[in-house]
């Protein structure tokens, strides 16, 4: 199967995005918000949206890359590059501002599942900082000469999902007693920065030293 990236590579994506899964942000503070105000099946259909954005993300990014490696190697290490200083932006932004996560209780009308997946859908599809993020995040864990570089970024992609889709099943049904106790202990919600920050540094750093040699 050579569309599984190795184990090495396999176990750091796993990671980063299980840290990524659990950093409070705008998919978190809608699931959060929807289970307080809808109940937890409507939340769940939120998180189903939210999947099926990463889904279109993945499509895009995987081909688009593909497209760009075939057209020229030296852009596709250019775009590793700018991936890689804006995943150090993104841990430095993260210790300077912190998580955001906050979630007010209101009451909704309860909508259908169909329109609680169109709003995870839209928010994740229309968000800019997702669309980035996965066209810098994603090409860290493949080469530009591997000829399997179109099946693992799809893999990843759908890997990502994977990993993050429980996570974010789980915030649902702890939604009452996590919205409350992140916003009471900041201490944990700074630890969660940083270990974010630390996490996406090394990745910049491992990838600026690879493409200096």
């Amino acid at each position: 199967m050579d569309f599984v990236p190795s184990l090495p590579t396999l176990l750091a994506f796993a990671a980063a995005s299980l840290l990524l899964a659990a950093t409070p942000g705008p998919d978190m503070t809608l699931s959060i918000s929807r289970a307080l105000a809808q109940g937890k099946k409507a939340a769940l259909f939120v998180v189903v949206g939210t999947g099926l954005g990463i889904v279109v993300h993945t499509l895009l990014v995987a081909f688009g890359i593909s497209a760009l490696i075939t057209a020229s190697p030296t852009a596709f290490l250019v775009l590793k590059t700018g991936g890689a200083a804006y995943l150090l932006w993104l841990a430095i932004q993260a210790i300077r501002f912190g998580s955001s996560l906050s979630v007010t209780k209101v009451t909704e009308a309860k909508g259908t599942a169909l329109s609680n997946i169109a709003t995870g859908f839209s928010v994740n599809i229309l968000n800019p900082k997702v669309v980035i993020f996965f066209m810098t995040f994603l090409p860290q864990f493949v080469s530009a000469d591997d000829p399997a570089v179109t099946g693992k970024l799809l893999f990843l992609g759908f890997f990502f999902i994977v990993i993050g889709m429980p996570v974010n099943a789980l915030v649902v049904f702890a939604a009452d007693w996590l919205a409350a106790w992140l916003q009471r202990n900041k201490r944990v919600m700074r630890a969660i920065d940083y270990s974010f920050a630390g996490v996406f540094s090394i990745f910049a750093v491992k990838i600026f030293l690879t493409q200096a040699r």
